[in-house]
């Protein structure tokens, strides 16, 4: 972390996961939004989480979170039980199927920010309910970029709310079927220039294991996935690469000023960030759960990004 670094406020779901994919099985694993997005943003600089939790989400990942730059003081634990997904990815691992969801304490989550969260200057909506989103959103000061995530439940079900949060937001990170969901259209560029349209000026749109493309108001970047020899559970990975690009940003200066005044710089600095997302990404897919993100060190990120950056390069 250097001197620029700046906490980011995260607001989204803890969660148990129970996980099938054609390399095994995990039970009742750490899963959710907040987890993700926080272990790969917190290599880069602090972070300020709000979610819920019931009494059984254990005592000990808390403390290992706090361990990790991040401030936990803003989760809720409420009588209950913790949010639990169960799902299964077959051969094709770029979308998993959803077999229950048990909304539990997470279907009654008030976001109620503590006083030391409201001033955070970078903002990551983790993909929840459009009108919790607004929610936070009217209760942060003085924030210099609000980034967010969706997903197809929240276009569908809640489109007027979510364009309303669309409104305020400066990056949007979705994947390819939830952007020509959003859009209408079933063209990438088309699809990011009508978003563009609806608030957010720069659009990351995830394509799985053909990498991601990013828009902004002054050009266009494609990336590639970065290759590894086994995916084990791709739960997670889009988490985690948002918490990768957030976290850069903010460690590295970016904000909605600078957007203006150097949209150019802005740009440089966004295609940047999107490599540190792809790799992180890569690291998240090579084990179960958040197992691989809890021992991953910014050496080993940054040893990958080398030699992913390598293999983009065509040479002098």
């Amino acid at each position: 972390m250097n001197k620029q670094s700046r906490p980011i406020l995260t607001v989204g779901s803890m969660a148990f996961d129970s996980v099938s994919t054609p390399s095994g099985k995990a039970d009742h694993v750490l899963g959710g939004s907040v987890n993700y997005f926080s272990l790969a943003a917190s290599l880069f600089t602090p972070i300020k989480i709000v979610a819920v939790v019931g009494e059984d989400f254990p005592k000990e990942h808390l403390h290992f979170l706090s361990k990790r730059n991040v401030d936990v003081t803003g989760v809720q634990i409420v009588p209950g039980k913790t949010f639990h997904w169960v799902g299964e990815y077959d051969t094709n691992l770029n979308e998993a199927k959803t077999l229950a969801t048990a909304l539990n304490v997470f279907e009654h989550f008030d976001p109620k920010l503590p006083a030391t969260h409201v001033d955070c200057p970078i903002v990551f909506l983790a993909n929840i309910d459009p009108k919790l989103q607004i929610a936070v959103l009217n209760q942060v000061k003085n924030h210099e970029l609000v980034a967010m995530d969706s997903m197809n439940f929240w276009i569908t079900g809640k489109p007027d709310e979510l364009k309303e949060t669309l409104k305020r937001v400066d990056l949007l990170c979705i994947n390819e079927k939830e952007a020509f969901l959003l859009s209408g259209e079933k063209s990438l560029e088309k699809a990011a220039k009508k978003i563009q349209k609806m608030g957010p000026s720069n659009i990351i749109i995830k394509r799985g294991e053909y990498g991601s493309a990013l828009f902004t108001p002054t050009g266009i970047f494609l990336a590639p996935a970065c290759l590894v020899e086994e995916v084990i559970d791709p739960t997670g990975a889009g988490d985690s690469f948002a918490g990768a690009v957030v976290g850069y940003l903010a460690e590295s200066g970016g904000s909605r000023e600078m957007m203006k005044k150097d949209p150019a710089g802005w740009d440089h600095l966004l295609r940047r960030a999107v490599i540190n997302g792809t790799v992180m990404a890569s690291f998240t897919i090579q084990d179960f759960s958040i197992n691989r993100l809890k021992t991953l060190t910014l050496e080993e990120l940054m040893k990958r990004k080398e030699h992913f950056i390598k293999m983009l390069s065509v040479g002098a």
